[in-house]
C-alpha cells in the first residue's frame, strides 16, 4: 500500500484535483479497467486501439477510489477522487515510478533507438558486462533478463506497468545496469515515462513502422524524442554514418554528446581489417581485434557498445577482451550448417536496410562460385509499402529468391505476397518463386541448395511462432532449417 500523497509530492507534471481527497492508501495503479480492484488507481489513457477514458465508469464500479484523466468526465461518482493532467499516459509512467520508489534512478539505465541494431546492442551490453563482474539487467524484443533470470518479452519495450516492476527488481537484485530497447512506437506511447536514463544510443534509422507513425519525419521525430528528454547529467552517443544521426543531437542537453562511425569523422572510430564467415577484425583505439560477430553492419554494433561500455567508466583493455569472447544474439545471422556443407543463416531482418545489410555481408563473405538463396516475407497488418522494396532487394543481391509468409496475422498471406511481387522486374522472374507456407519455403531452398551456397532466412530470427489470425502457432525457422538438413542427408 502506498499513500497517494507520497507520490503525488514534488511530482514533475502539472495536475488539477478535480473532486476528493488525495490523503489515501492504495493498493495499485491500473491502465486496464478489467485489473482494477478495490482502492486501486485508474489512469484513463488514450490508446491507438482505445480510450481509457470510456472504461472509467467500469474501473470505478471494480472499485478504482482514484481516478487520472486528460478529460474531465460529465458526471463525477460520489466518494471518488479525480485528477486532470494534460498526458495521461506520461502521468502514468511517472507516477509508477514514484510507486515502485524510482527504481530507475537507483540504476544506470541505458536506453538503444534506432530501426536495426536494438537488440544485439542490449544483448551484447548485458553480455559484457556480466562478463566484466556486474549484476545487469537486461530488456529487449527475445527477453528479459535480471541477472541469470530470464522472464519472457511479448514487447519489444515492455509496457509500463512491467517496465517499472522489472527495473524495481533489478533493483532489489541488486544490479548496477540496465540495458534497454527502445521502439519508435514505446517513445510515442510515453511507455518509457518516468524512467531516468544514464544514456542513450541511436544506431540507424531506415524505412519501417510507417504504418504506425504515417510519415517517414515522424518515425525520425520519434527516434529523436528519446533524446530531447535526456537529463543534463546523462550521455547521449548516435551513429553520423547515417545521415539523421546528427539530428538526434539537436537540442539535446545531455553533458556528453558523443559519435561513432566507421566511414566519418567521430569520437569512437572502427575500421574493418577482415570480415568472413567467420568473424570480425576490427580496429578499434588503435588496436586490432577479432570479434565472433560477422558483417559490417555488426562492426557498427560493437563499436557502440564499445563507446556505450567507455562512456560508462569501462577500460578500454577490459571491454575489448571480453566483447571479442561474446557469441552473436539470438536469431542474429544465427549460423546452421548441413551435413552437406550448405551453409544457413537465420536472421531477423524485417526491413530493407536491414536485408540489404544482411545480403551485402554475405556477398561479400560467400565462398567462391556460391549461390545465396534467399527465403524471405512480410508481416501482415504492418507498413506494406515496404512490401516490394524488400522483393527487389532480396532479388537484387541473391541468386535464388523464394518469397514466402512471416507472420500474416490477420491479413491473407496471398494479399501479402502479391504485393511483394511487385518488386519483382521482369528479368528477375526467372530466379523467383513463391510458395506461401513458409515451411515449404524452406525445405524448397535445401532442395535446390549445392555445397557451400548460402540460404538466408529472414524475417523471423529469434521468434518460435508464426501469428495466423490471432493465433501464434509453433514455428522456429532454425528447427525449421535443421530437420529440412537432416532429412536430406538420411
Amino acid at each position: 500500500m502506498k499513500n497517494l500523497n507520497s507520490l503525488l509530492d514534488n511530482f514533475p507534471l502539472p495536475y488539477q484535483i478535480l473532486q476528493g481527497d488525495t490523503n489515501l492508501q492504495i493498493q495499485a495503479i491500473q491502465f486496464d479497467s478489467r485489473k482494477v480492484q478495490t482502492e486501486d488507481v485508474f489512469v484513463a489513457v488514450r490508446g491507438t486501439q482505445t480510450d481509457g477514458h470510456s472504461y472509467i465508469s467500469q474501473a470505478i464500479e471494480r472499485g478504482a477510489k482514484v481516478v487520472i484523466c486528460q478529460t474531465q468526465p460529465a458526471t463525477f461518482a460520489e466518494g471518488v477522487t479525480y485528477i486532470q493532467t494534460e498526458n495521461s499516459a506520461k502521468f502514468l509512467g511517472f507516477l509508477m515510478s514514484n510507486f515502485y520508489d524510482n527504481p530507475s534512478h537507483k540504476l544506470k539505465v541505458v536506453g538503444v533507438t534506432g530501426t536495426n541494431g536494438k537488440t544485439t546492442n542490449v544483448t551484447l551490453l548485458y553480455r559484457l558486462f556480466k562478463a566484466l563482474g556486474y549484476k545487469v539487467g537486461l530488456l529487449s524484443t527475445v527477453e528479459n533478463r535480471i541477472n541469470d533470470t530470464v522472464y519472457p518479452a511479448t514487447l519489444t519495450t515492455p509496457d509500463v506497468h512491467e517496465l517499472h516492476l522489472r527495473l524495481a527488481q533489478m533493483v532489489q537484485e541488486k544490479c548496477t545496469y540496465c540495458f534497454m530497447e527502445c521502439s519508435s512506437h514505446a517513445i510515442v506511447q510515453e511507455r518509457i515515462a518516468g524512467v531516468r536514463l544514464t544514456g542513450a544510443v541511436f544506431t540507424n534509422i531506415s524505412h519501417d513502422h510507417l504504418d504506425f507513425h504515417g510519415t517517414f519525419d515522424n518515425y525520425i521525430k520519434a527516434k529523436k524524442k528519446l533524446f530531447d528528454e535526456l537529463p543534463h547529467e546523462s550521455f547521449a552517443l548516435t551513429n553520423i554514418d547515417d545521415k539523421r544521426g546528427r539530428i538526434m543531437l539537436q537540442n539535446c542537453v545531455a553533458k556528453l554528446q558523443k559519435t561513432f562511425a566507421l566511414r566519418s569523422f567521430a569520437d569512437f572510430k572502427a575500421k574493418i581489417i577482415e570480415n568472413t564467415l567467420h568473424g570480425l577484425c576490427l580496429e578499434i583505439d588503435n588496436q586490432e581485434v577479432w570479434f565472433r560477430l560477422i558483417g559490417s553492419f555488426n562492426a557498427y554494433n560493437l563499436l557502440s557498445v564499445y563507446a556505450t561500455a567507455i562512456l560508462l567508466g569501462q577500460k578500454s583493455h577490459n571491454v575489448l577482451q571480453a566483447l571479442s569472447e561474446i557469441e552473436p544474439a539470438q536469431g542474429r545471422f544465427e549460423q546452421i550448417r548441413s551435413p552437406k556443407g550448405t551453409i544457413g543463416i537465420i536472421d531477423y531482418a524485417h526491413t530493407p536496410d536491414a536485408l540489404e545489410n544482411v545480403l551485402k555481408t554475405l556477398q561479400d563473405i560467400k565462398p567462391p562460385h556460391a549461390q545465396i538463396i534467399t527465403v524471405v516475407g512480410c508481416g501482415g497488418n504492418r507498413d506494406t509499402t515496404k512490401r516490394p522494396i524488400m522483393a527487389a532487394i532480396a532479388c537484387q543481391y541473391s541468386d535464388r529468391v523464394i518469397l514466402t509468409s512471416d507472420n500474416p496475422r490477420f491479413e491473407s498471406p496471398e494479399a501479402i505476397l502479391a504485393d511483394m511481387q511487385k518488386g519483382v522486374k521482369f528479368n528477375q522472374k526467372h530466379k523467383t518463386q513463391t510458395l506461401v507456407l513458409r515451411q515449404e519455403a524452406i525445405a524448397e531452398a535445401c532442395k535446390i541448395a549445392q555445397p557451400n551456397d548460402i540460404i538466408l532466412v529472414a524475417g523471423k530470427g529469434h521468434e518460435t511462432y508464426q501469428e495466423i489470425e490471432g493465433i501464434k502457432y509453433p514455428f522456429d525457422d532454425r528447427e525449421v532449417l535443421r530437420k529440412a538438413f537432416e532429412s536430406l542427408h538420411t
